[in-house]
């Protein structure tokens, strides 16, 4: 049996569902576009809870009927039989609350924004560097294979080809919310290829990830800005551009700077930059307002410390490990080369069953 509340919530939904039904039915919303977006798009939303309730009702219905014809004067081997059908429809059936359950979460609101990636080398030097490169790649192959877009915003190449950071935009529908547990300092054990001595050295490097917004959403007072122009440059200082395109934008009020210099034209660099600093107050508004969010933009960077670390990459185990869930993979191959979803379904899920038991 259902809890009465849950019952009730239900009932609401599926009713809400056919209510919407009815209305798309209508010549009024058939002529009106935007009326008829907003209505689709909220039938497409309660479709999954409909669902998994008609099929709920459907388990429980089959386990009673199972339960009434085994109590009815038949042979032991057809008792037997609908025994088993009453257990196996009673294990549908709780795998469809479970569903519903996981359905009738409030949905994280940032789940399906664009994403701002920062991925700066912490201790280890030049290995560091080059590290924080290998990180880059990894988040390039997992976009590349969920045909999402990625736009450079800013970077600060080492001459051994490494990064002691890089900025990136990351577009697709799900981004934030696959992306979002990457925040934090990760830690690598390898031997370094300017190692003569075989030794094992430990680096690291943090990664933040933040939820892109518009500027309706974080407005910007020009007053509040201190805007410097500069010539952009390649590793090592080279110079790569003869004009002032660079740009480095500082919020006052915060603190914050942001910079981009990937662009030509300074007037682009100035609104990618204008865009990755929304994020970054977004994000520290999100983190006062929020419970769920404990972390400020700070804390998630930390100092790039070995001792902050949210995953460590062992190359001489082929392993990987996620602290935070203690969940050690020898697929360290596969995840560098991109399939990250190998990390992130599980944190999914463990972020589900925190939620379910009311933790935060």
């Amino acid at each position: 049996m259902l809890d009465p509340g849950l019952e009730d919530r239900l009932e609401k939904v599926r009713q809400r569902s056919e209510d919407i039904a009815d209305q798309l039915q209508l010549p009024d919303v058939s002529r009106d576009p935007g009326q008829l977006e907003r209505l689709g798009k909220e039938q497409a939303e309660l479709r999954p809870v409909v669902e998994a309730l008609a099929g709920l009702r459907s388990a429980q219905s089959g386990q009673a009927e199972a339960h009434e014809l085994a109590g009815a004067e038949v042979d032991s081997e057809m008792r037997a039989f609908l025994e088993s059908e009453a257990r196996l429809e009673g294990q549908r059936a709780e795998q469809q609350l479970a569903e519903l359950k996981l359905l009738l979460l409030p949905r994280d609101r940032d789940e399906d924004r664009d994403v701002v990636v920062e991925i700066r080398s912490g201790s280890g030097g030049a290995e560091a560097a080059l590290f924080a490169a290998d990180l880059m790649r990894m988040y390039l192959r997992f976009a590349e294979r969920r045909h999402w877009r990625v736009e450079l915003l800013d970077s600060s190449a080492t001459e051994g080809g490494g990064f002691k950071e890089v900025v990136f935009e990351v577009h697709g529908k799900g981004a934030y919310g696959n992306l979002k547990f990457e925040s934090g300092v990760h830690r690598v054990q390898r031997v370094p290829k300017t190692e003569s001595q075989g030794r094992v050295h430990t680096s690291a490097a943090s990664v933040v990830v933040l939820p892109e917004v518009d500027d309706l959403e974080v407005e910007i007072s020009d007053e509040d800005l201190r805007i410097d122009v500069f010539r952009s440059t390649g590793p090592g200082g080279q110079s790569v551009n003869t004009t002032d395109s660079a740009v480095r934008i500082t919020h006052i009020p915060t603190g914050l700077v942001v910079t981009c210099q990937d662009e030509k034209s300074q007037h682009k660099n100035r609104a990618k930059a204008l865009r990755v600093l929304r994020s970054r107050l977004y994000d520290l508004k999100s983190a006062e307002r929020d419970a769920e969010l404990k972390e400020t933009r700070r804390s998630m960077v930390g100092h790039g410390d070995r001792s902050e670390k949210v995953r460590t990459y062992t190359f001489a185990e082929g392993r990987v490990t996620d602290h935070r869930i203690d969940l050690k993979l020898y697929q360290l191959a596969r995840i560098l080369d991109g399939e990250l979803e190998l990390l992130i379904d599980p944190l999914k899920a463990e972020e589900q069953s925190r939620r379910l038991s009311g933790e935060s």
